[in-house]
């Protein structure tokens, strides 16, 4: 997080406004909920302020588990070493080297089966696909009803995006080689196969769709938090803006570029995922933009994070610099946190009315 210092800041404020200062629940609970989802487990008898303080100790972490996987932080057992745990190694390339940045796009090319040419003419079709877009937007608007029939495409395709440790969308040898075996947790929690799953089932006519308008997070969302967790709505909301907002107008070694495009079609792909639709939103532009393992690598991030490897992380937008894919990834992990918000903050409101 460090490479993006602007985020950081307010990313820390949140954090140890969530875990250090005064609250609804007691210090010990709030890290006890951090790592074992004690809302789950938890008694019955909680007080509204402090189920608001414990959904959003959830969903910060479950999100910021979205974010260390996805930027390679995460041991791979080794029964060879003594602790059980070494850094994943993947073509003799460290993740441990990722946070220095230094040429890190040119090391993940040099294992793969796809030359610079090839990368370097991806590049610049997507950057021509962005500069058409925002001139079509500027053109002519498609129809409500176009807008609409989009999105249930998009959303019913997120579907069948399979996860990193589904092999049907790689060849077999891209990825099976470097799937991560997980540590045993199971003797900390009651449920180990509790985990995420798709907001709709396979083949449903009708997919659920949770419309933004009706409750967002700026409207709604945001003054709920506020009333009955003073201060973290605004800490929050600083958070959200900070990284849909953030911009160095760079694109590889390119230069004075509008990312808002891309940077819109990541944030509001992850809420589509979850059924969130935009009304005044043109999903056409997500199907786009965002390629194919791009899709199965925001998939895997968001909701399978232990299932991400680093061969996964270098197989979209090869020529982009390290620091833009963690940039990419800080977009993933507060959409996802959002996302988690915005259902929980709506059946909290529903209850109290």
């Amino acid at each position: 997080m460090s490479l993006h210092t602007q985020y950081l800041e307010s990313f820390l404020r949140s954090q140890f406004y969530m875990l250090r200062m005064d609250g609804p629940l007691p210090l010990p609970h709030r890290h006890y909920i951090a790592i074992m989802k004690l809302v789950k487990t938890g008694e019955n008898n909680w007080s509204l302020p402090e189920l608001v303080h414990a959904v959003v100790l959830l969903a910060h972490y479950h999100a910021l588990a979205s974010f260390v996987f996805g930027s390679g932080i995460n041991p791979e057992r080794d029964p060879e070493i003594s602790n059980g745990f070494r850094l994943i190694s993947v073509n003799n390339f460290c993740v441990c080297d990722l946070a220095n940045d230094n040429n890190i796009e040119n090391a993940s090319l040099t294992g793969s089966n796809f030359g610079i040419v090839d990368s370097l003419s991806e590049l610049e079709a997507l950057m021509d696909r962005m500069k058409r877009l925002q001139g079509e937007r500027e053109d002519e608007e498609a129809s409500q009803e176009e807008m609409t029939t989009r999105f249930e495409k998009e959303k019913k395709e997120s579907l069948f995006v399979v996860s990193g440790d589904t092999f049907h969308s790689f060849p077999h040898s891209d990825f099976e080689d470097d799937m991560i075996i997980t540590s045993d947790v199971s003797r900390y929690i009651e449920d180990p196969g509790f985990g995420y799953e798709d907001f709709a089932r396979r083949g449903e006519e009708h997919l659920p769709t949770f419309r933004a308008q009706d409750y967002t997070w700026e409207n709604h969302g945001f003054s709920l938090v506020n009333r009955l967790y003073s201060d973290i709505g605004h800490l929050l909301d600083e958070k959200f803006r900070m990284v849909y907002n953030l911009t160095y107008n760079t694109m590889a070694a390119h230069e004075d570029v509008d990312t808002t495009t891309l940077r819109r079609a990541l944030f509001n792909y992850v809420h589509c995922m979850f059924g969130i639709r935009y009304d005044d939103y043109d999903y056409g532009e997500v199907n786009q933009l965002l390629e194919r393992s791009l899709k199965v690598y925001i998939k895997t991030v968001t909701c399978y994070p232990e299932r991400t490897t680093k061969r996964m992380y270098d197989s979209y937008w090869r020529q982009f610099k390290h620091s833009e894919k963690v940039h990419v990834n800080l977009l993933l992990m507060e959409a996802r946190m959002q996302a988690e918000l915005l259902y929980a903050l709506r059946a909290i409101t529903r209850h109290l009315t």
